[in-house]
């Protein structure tokens, strides 16, 4: 039997807030960790250095990406409360402005007169408060930020992104680091935004054109820095 929760949840928007933060994390840390790997290795004749600045990138950037992730949505959850609590003041003071500015909002929608300000007076005394936080504020479960969900999401996706590239400085040769880099991380790009395309229900093949070019562009402008400012060690 088909409820409207189990048809809601077979949209891809459900999936949006930790898709996001999934692949976020993942492409940043695949990107910066073998740019940062490519630009030592063109620099650098041994393994140590490259092996030293890929931990050290992958430990920063895992902790900075969680709590870059943490502290920006958590700036939006203090600013959603703050609109729930003048809700909650502007229902009390003046219920009748607020059943008004609700009805005006479903007619915007494409009710008649009448029906939006029948659907406002019903939908007000079932709920008030969850009414306005829905269909004036926008804010709803799918939207909702949740500041401690995104930060480990996007901390975790960068360290398992992370890891691949450090994978290939360890046990691949040294002789040719770069392109061996180069090679698995487009793959590695590849795979993740076919995955990401198919999750989120998107063309894949745009997909994986986007993130394939800006991968080669991070990680090209990468080496060229490190050839130019690089000393061999």
């Amino acid at each position: 039997m088909i409820t409207i929760d189990n048809y809601l949840d077979n949209h891809f928007i459900h999936r949006s807030n930790w898709l996001r933060a999934a692949v976020l994390g993942a492409n940043d840390g695949i990107i910066s960790i073998s740019s940062l790997a490519v630009g030592v290795a063109t620099a650098s004749s041994e393994r140590e250095p490259i092996l030293l600045a890929t931990v050290a990138g992958l430990v920063a950037g895992a902790l900075s990406m969680s709590a870059g992730e943490y502290v920006s949505v958590s700036s939006q959850t203090d600013t959603e409360k703050a609109d729930i609590e003048r809700e909650k003041k502007e229902l009390k003071e003046m219920p009748q402005e607020e059943l008004m500015i609700l009805s005006q909002i479903y007619e915007k929608r494409g009710l008649k007169k009448e029906t939006a300000m029948l659907v406002a007076k019903e939908l007000t005394e079932y709920d008030a408060l969850g009414t306005h936080i829905r269909d004036e504020l926008g804010i709803n479960e799918i939207s909702q930020a949740r500041p401690i969900q995104a930060a480990l999401a996007s901390g975790a996706a960068f360290t398992v992104g992370g890891v691949l590239p450090l994978i290939v400085v360890i046990f691949f040769p040294l002789k040719g680091m770069e392109y061996w880099l180069y090679g698995f991380t487009i793959f590695f790009l590849i795979f993740l935004g076919a995955m990401a395309a198919k999750t989120g229900g998107s063309s894949i093949y745009k997909a994986i054109f986007r993130i394939t070019i800006w991968g080669t562009i991070a990680m090209g402008i990468s080496a060229f820095a490190g050839y130019i400012f690089g000393v061999n060690v």
